[in-house]
């Protein structure tokens, strides 16, 4: 499970240097083999490989005549690229991937149990502070059903 926020600095090649309380896991679960893809928010989402598989063969069963199945297949699929971390924890994140979810120097990693995303640090600070205002004027009536027995 990864979970937390990681401030980090991209370097001029392009690499991020995994945080080292992620390292080992990743090692043990794929070998540092990972997959890097965009999301729909201004971000990118990291996939150690073998949890990518499973992403990737339910987004084949999709019907690709559907326009919004076609779509997200397009998105994920088609902006897929394999990294392996290096010897020092470093991946390189592909320029195209860094251009789509417009990262700077600056980024935050945030682990979401089986993945994570790599945002611009000015972004994620933006639309972190509208979510949890969003959150703070919502009285949770507008959850969906599948939210509506959630509690924490």
């Amino acid at each position: 499970m990864f979970r937390g926020v990681a401030n980090l600095n991209l370097d001029a090649k392009g690499r991020m240097a995994m945080p080292s309380r992620h390292r080992e896991r990743l090692i043990e679960s794929c070998a540092g083999q990972l997959v890097i893809t965009i999301d729909r928010d201004p971000c990118l989402l990291i996939f150690p490989l073998p949890e990518w598989e499973q992403v990737e063969r339910k987004l084949m069963q999709l019907p690709n005549l559907n326009k919004t199945a076609r779509s997200l297949q397009r998105l994920y699929l088609g902006h897929a690229h394999e990294v392996d971390l290096d010897g020092q924890g470093r991946m390189l994140l592909p320029t195209p991937l860094r251009e789509v979810a417009g990262l700077g120097k600056r980024v935050v990693l945030i682990g979401q149990g089986n993945k994570f995303e790599l945002w611009d640090e000015e972004a994620w600070t933006r639309h972190r502070d509208q979510w949890l205002e969003e959150a703070r004027g919502s009285d949770g009536d507008e959850l969906s059903d599948s939210l509506g027995s959630f509690s924490l």
